[in-house]
């Protein structure tokens, strides 16, 4: 999965126009055409088999707080409060909650926490489970990957009757996002006893019973298969009655059943898509928006003298050539990224293009990092020898990396690739085990959701111990800051605020962006319809965004079921 950590709060709108606009200056954003209109219900039945490499087989662990799990997890079996389109406007759906208001400070929010509702065993959904379910993470910090707790402020989580109510120190309109779209509610009565109860944030979780459109039925090391859940609260759906997840270990077999009709959902990188995809078959069809970034990971900890020595960060950030890695790397499907963290065009609003060409970082410059080499005493003759971690079956990122390694010679760093399979990568990814890390964060509506992730101290741990996002370790109190204001501020101010981080990213290079990253997207219309699309774009189209998954899953319908 290209994103393994859930999106953390954001706050700005951001308009459908500027979005949309961004999607149709790139040239892998592309749809052959619309799904059918839309239609109030459709008959029952058929199989959607989604492919997304893994580079590994599947553990079966669906553990909705465990980030190495929740994309399997999240949207398919466990929902949440609320769901946010970040691709339309933030336009918000019901979902476990039929309503909410928020206090006239926004320093709380009242959540009407729907009727009706059935667990997957039949037991009824109500406000106390919402309230264990914010507790427990209370309880378990490494169960809150939000920080909601510790860096949003949460205090308290009440219910009375079917009300819940969430109370905040200060206010939390930029985490509305977070807790009403990222959190899945789990089933007090599972999760309140036995292992679920001992070790919340590291529970296995096999057989999980939640509230959404699928189960899974069963799982193994090579599938997942998820069947209808028959008692799904919302009337008549899934039409879609089963879901095949294969476990492919590289992009090579995957994109072969994707070209040739077995699998319909592809969220990954196709070589020559228009060759080997879209010209195969007139029901093949692809539209990726860009959303973030994918980026080098240096490890900042000061026992990694090298990483967090700013010279040697400098150098690679001046000798990298993103355009390359976008062209060779990525086939040109994804664009090149740029050093203040911020996506262009989709967030042209927040973007200091001033800033980026007075630091130099607007074009590579491999003179200037060789004499930064230089200064911290390495040389084409006398190398830093680093390695940067990557996924197995990857293999746009194998071709990335090739590049970044070629550029990276020169200036005196011999570069290894190491290719692990995803549950190593994420082990070492969290604990910071790793000189550097190639790594996609997940996106949001505004360039704040990606930089809070890499940069707020919060987020981060030890090294040694699991952090849930900022995995370089990035430690700076004054950035802090200006992600704690940004709940406060005006438009005006959160544009004035995200340039200020960019500041720092320009300043400290704590990450090394190279390309922008998009939601990669295939689909096949030969019997599956109710696609996302660039025209209809109501939820995030990969298979590893969560929890936009169950969105999708909800609308898809066979059209040999309707004949």
């Amino acid at each position: 999965m290209r994103r393994t950590k859930a999106i953390v709060a954001v706050a700005v709108v951001i308009a459908l126009s500027v979005v949309m606009a961004a999607c149709g200056t790139k040239k892998n954003n592309t749809t052959s055409n619309s799904s059918a209109p839309a239609k109030t219900s459709y008959k029952k039945g058929g199989t959607v088999t989604i492919v997304n490499v893994q580079g590994q087989t599947w553990p079966c662990q669906f553990n909705p707080f465990n980030p190495a799990n929740n994309a399997v997890s999240l949207g398919f079996v466990y929902e949440p409060l609320v769901f946010v389109n970040i691709l339309k406007n933030q336009a918000e759906t019901p979902m476990l909650a039929s309503a909410y208001q928020w206090g006239a400070d926004k320093k709380s929010i009242d959540f009407t926490i729907r009727d009706g509702v059935k667990w997957s065993d039949g037991q009824p959904m109500t406000a106390d489970d919402v309230v264990f379910t914010f507790n427990l993470m209370k309880q378990t910090p490494a169960t809150d990957l939000y920080s909601l707790w510790s860096g949003a402020g949460l205090q308290s989580v009440t219910a009375s009757g079917n009300k819940v109510t969430l109370t905040f120190a200060n206010p939390a309109g930029p985490y509305f996002f977070n807790f009403a779209n990222q959190v899945g509610i789990v089933p007090k009565h599972i999760w309140s006893t036995g292992d679920a109860a001992k070790k919340p944030d590291t529970w296995e979780d096999p057989n999980p019973v939640g509230t959404g459109p699928f189960k899974v039925d069963p799982c193994s090391a090579n599938n997942i298969q998820y069947t209808a859940n028959a008692d799904y609260w919302q009337p008549g759906k899934p039409y879609i009655q089963k879901v095949e997840y294969p476990a492919y270990l590289d992009n090579g077999p995957g994109n072969l059943d994707l070209a040739s009709g077995k699998g319909q959902w592809g969220s990954q990188f196709i070589p020559n898509i228009a060759q080997f995809y879209l010209n195969k078959s007139k029901e093949n069809h692809t539209w990726s928006p860009p959303v973030t970034n994918v980026a080098l990971y240096p490890n900042l900890d000061p026992s990694h003298k090298a990483t967090s020595n700013l010279a040697v960060r400098q150098a690679m950030a001046l000798a990298i050539d993103r355009a390359q890695v976008a062209k060779i790397g990525e086939g040109g499907q994804q664009p090149a990224a740029n050093q203040t963290g911020v996506v262009t065009p989709t967030f042209n609003k927040y973007f200091d293009d001033g800033a980026l060409k007075s630091s130099g970082y607007d074009k590579p410059d491999v003179a200037k990092a060789t004499q930064l080499m230089q200064s911290a005493g390495y040389s084409p003759s006398n190398p830093l020898k680093l390695t940067v971690i990557s996924v197995t079956g990857y293999t746009d990122w194998d071709a990335s990396l090739a590049v970044v390694k070629q550029n990276l010679k020169p200036i005196g760093i011999d570069l290894t690739v190491s290719d692990l399979a995803q549950q190593t990568y994420d082990d070492k990814l969290y604990k910071g085990d790793f000189d550097l890390a190639y790594y996609g964060s997940a996106g949001g509506p505004t360039p704040y959701t990606e930089l809070r992730q890499i940069l707020y101290s919060k987020n981060s741990a030890k090294i040694g111990e699991d952090a849930s996002t900022n995995y370089e370790r990035y430690l700076n109190p004054d950035v802090d800051k200006l992600f704690d204001d940004f709940a406060t501020a005006d438009d005006a101010g959160q544009v004035a605020i995200i340039k200020k981080i960019q500041a720092a990213m320009l300043k400290d290079i704590p990450v090394i962006p190279t390309t922008e990253s998009v939601d990669w997207f295939q689909y096949n219309t030969s019997d599956i319809g109710g696609w996302p699309t660039e025209q209809d774009p109501y939820a995030q189209p990969a298979a590893f965004n969560v929890p936009d998954t169950g969105q999708v899953l909800t609308r898809l319908y066979s059209n040999a079921a309707q004949k």
